[in-house]
């Protein structure tokens, strides 16, 4: 890995690691649907003059179907719930939670015909991942959590099956252009109710700051960032970042909100990490063998 290639990486690690952490100070006074719209909002003002300078706005607009569902799934839905959940949840928790994401994209992958796509190791690691996941849920949640468990794990759904869409719909138009736009769309949609609330809001300091950190840092320059990241290392390395952004969220939420770890925490932070990388370990090719049955295709 080149020296910009690493900078690019941690910084990624760091910069998706910390809006657990923001997004906890900002909903103590924001409401979720706020926090969006102004999150989105920001984004959007900073990446839309950036992909028109590009001419990258128009091939996005001409996808409009595809872009509408992949800002839905991907953006709206998941922004909206995690802040939801966030008002119950210790943000490491829902850090926690979210990182189950590589789980639900190889049990999605496999459901989409991609039946090769899980062998034995990917098995065990969906096993061991959903055992962290239960070792979470099971003793560092309350009865009345719940609803907000239900809510990240509909997070974790939505960041599957968005790159989904973006692969197979969206993927030969620029990335920018992609990201500009669908923060743009997802700010108009919110704008109706959120500016209802807005003005019944009256925030603290913290919290404008922790959204003005949200949308510069968090959303604007980390999309330029991470196509930065994928262009120097490629999509598949750039990816080991998911298994970075947990740790920093779950070390931020400990120091700064004095958020608990425990031991249970601890032994479904490891699994759940752990599991995720063994499902998305790539399936090794069968050696190919001096025989009539080597060049029969495996059912």
């Amino acid at each position: 890995m080149s020296r910009r290639g690493l900078l690019l990486f941690v910084a990624m690690s760091v910069i998706w690691g910390i809006p657990y952490l923001l997004i906890k100070v900002a909903v103590r006074d924001f409401g979720p649907d706020v926090l969006v719209f102004c999150r989105t909002g920001i984004g959007a003002a900073l990446l839309l003059p950036l992909a028109a300078a590009r001419h990258e706005i128009r091939p996005v607009l001409a996808r409009w179907r595809p872009l509408l569902a992949y800002t839905v799934v991907e953006l709206a839905l998941p922004w909206l719930l995690l802040s939801a959940a966030e008002e119950q949840l210790s943000s490491s928790l829902a850090a926690l939670l979210v990182s189950s994401v590589p789980l639900v994209g190889a049990v999605l992958a496999f459901s989409l015909g991609e039946r090769g796509s899980l062998g034995s190791r990917n098995v065990v690691g969906l096993v061991v991942g959903l055992a962290g996941v239960a070792a979470l849920v099971g003793f560092d949640v309350s009865g009345a959590e719940l609803p907000s468990v239900a809510m990240v794990v509909a997070v974790a759904v939505g960041y599957a099956v968005g790159p989904v869409i973006f692969v197979r719909l969206l993927g030969d138009v620029p990335r920018l252009g992609v990201a500009a736009v669908s923060l743009a769309v997802c700010c108009l949609g919110f704008a109706p109710v959120a500016s209802v609330h807005l003005a019944d809001t009256s925030p603290s300091g913290r919290a404008v700051l922790a959204v003005a950190v949200l949308g510069v840092v968090c959303t604007a320059l980390a999309f330029v960032l991470f196509f930065e990241l994928i262009a120097e290392l490629g999509p598949v390395k750039a990816t080991v970042i998911t298994y970075v952004n947990p740790a920093v969220a779950v070390i931020l939420g400990v120091a700064f909100l004095d958020e608990r770890f425990g031991l249970a925490t601890a032994v479904g932070f490891v699994l759940v990490l752990g599991g995720s990388f063994l499902a998305t370990t790539p399936r090794p090719p069968r050696p190919a063998f001096a025989s009539p049955s080597s060049s029969m295709v495996e059912p």
